[in-house]
């Protein structure tokens, strides 16, 4: 019977000298994980250290494992048995509320009952079975189930190395919750590239954005890490530390969020290695991706498609396909292997280039007018005395909807109205007359989902409270 294709013990018969996982310090050998994974698949579920109870139980389905991705050594060695065993893998986070883990089960358990009989198991076999389930961050409750399959990570992974090569002497240091695509996209690259991971939970010692920004520099420069892979709010908080990259570390992905030109700008005065990227859990982590060693675009472009993964721009909207799409959600909705709408506005430049205008629900429709928030953020990042900024619509009886912003800025602003009237002056020669906020909210920070990016739904429930402190925006009579 031929293994698994996502198997460790491929990896330790290639290279088991090969160190595969860093963690806190300790070094394990592919030769190492694969012992200690060889007896996780012949263990009894409820023997799971840090899991559901009764982990393969949990929801009482033959092959399939449910798993609450803490960063821990155990939570690898469990994914690597579940891979190992051709299990379908539902990831949970653990920061997930009761409410939605118990909704998230609940999809589970109804589409994976018939996945699971046994007259369904053999059709299921090979590089398109269902492999591992992700939620993605969805307004619903839990988000949606999206099941990716081994094929999906190979082709994932192959466009990935096509793209940054591989060093002999590369580690990759897992930022990002196992528990999304993002992170466990890492795990999986190293593992086919018999590269290693530095796996230290240090980095989920703050508890309000899950990120501690002077643990993970001390980190990426003791272990002399390589790669890595964060999502704006990430970079920002490294910066804010007053993060240098060390000289081993040859590229950063930017993700799961837009940066802004001055994020951006600021990253490059730095010297950090960036490289931006789109993707999103039903592609398997990045769709597109900047060409290694160049320097990010000025204007929000983000790159080509990665090797095998086509796109095209319907009606606004951003299209993909390729082998690294995901096979269906969990539900009624099944999804077509030609053409996945990805949600998001966008356009391809000439060049073949991406430039990603934000997701298509968050579009806020003003005097029949559409604001994409993607177009408007980084004209108010780029004030300087702006450290972040967040765009929602509220519904307005007159426009049917206004643009509003929270801002963080660098200090509270001593006179905010005063302030305010001088933002006016600064955006209005920088926006349309449709696209310039009317309101504005200073907070001290913006409140962030479960992979760190930006709640705008939370932002759009502040914004929209009948006391909430919002100034207006007052622009000159030349400008309105």
């Amino acid at each position: 019977m031929t293994p698994p294709p996502l198997s460790i013990f491929h990896a330790a018969h290639e290279a088991p000298d090969h160190i595969g996982l860093i963690y806190r310090g300790a070094r394990f050998t592919f030769a190492e994980l694969a012992a200690r994974t060889r007896e996780q698949v012949g263990a009894t579920a409820d023997k799971a250290t840090n899991a559901l109870p009764q982990t393969r139980s949990a929801l009482d389905l033959p092959g399939v494992t449910v798993l609450v991705a803490t960063p821990e050594v155990s939570t690898i060695i469990q994914i690597y048995a579940a891979l190992a065993r051709a299990d379908t893998l539902v990831l949970l986070s653990p920061r997930t509320s009761p409410a939605d883990r118990r909704a998230q089960l609940a999809q589970c358990r109804a589409a994976l009952l018939l996945d699971t009989a046994p007259t369904q198991r053999p059709a299921l076999a090979g590089p398109r079975a269902p492999q591992v389930v992700v939620f993605t961050s969805g307004s619903r409750s839990g988000g949606k189930g999206v099941l990716l399959s081994a094929r999906a990570f190979l082709a994932s992974a192959a466009g990935s190395a096509q793209n940054l090569g591989w060093h002999q002497r590369d580690r990759w240091l897992a930022c990002l919750p196992l528990a999304h695509v993002g992170g466990l996209s890492i795990l999986i690259r190293c593992l086919l590239a018999r590269r290693a991971v530095v796996l230290d939970p240090g980095h989920a010692r703050d508890r309000e954005g899950g990120f501690d920004p002077d643990h993970v520099a001390a980190c990426a420069r003791q272990q002399r890490v390589t790669l890595m892979s964060l999502v704006p709010t990430m970079l920002t908080r490294l910066l804010d530390a007053g993060w240098s990259p060390p000289a081993a570390l040859r590229a950063v992905l930017i993700g799961g969020a837009a940066a802004s030109p001055a994020l951006v700008e600021r990253a490059v005065s730095r010297g950090v290695p960036i490289l931006l990227s789109y993707g999103m859990s039903e592609t398997c982590a990045q769709i597109c991706t900047q060409p290694y060693g160049t320097r990010p675009a000025r204007n929000g472009r983000i790159g080509p498609p990665i090797a095998g993964a086509e796109l095209r721009i319907r009606g606004g909207r951003i299209q993909v396909r390729g082998p690294m799409l995901f096979e269906r959600y969990l539900g009624p909705q099944e999804h077509s292997q030609h053409w996945f709408d990805t949600g998001d506005c966008g356009h391809l430049e000439p060049d073949g280039t991406l430039r990603v205008l934000g997701r298509a629900d968050d579009t806020i429709i003003t005097g029949g007018e559409n604001v994409h928030p993607g177009e408007i953020e980084p004209v108010l990042a780029a004030h300087p005395d702006v450290h972040s900024a967040c765009v929602v619509g509220l519904d307005d009886r007159v426009w049917g909807q206004i643009v509003v912003t929270a801002l963080v800025c660098h200090a509270p602003p001593p006179d905010p109205i005063a302030w305010a009237a001088a933002l006016a002056r600064f955006l209005a020669p920088r926006l349309s007359a449709h696209q310039r906020p009317r309101r504005v909210l200073f907070t001290s920070d913006l409140p962030l989902g479960a992979t760190g990016k930006v709640d705008r739904r939370q932002i759009a429930k502040l914004v929209a409270q009948p006391d909430a402190p919002l100034l207006a925006l007052t622009y000159p009579a030349a400008a309105v």
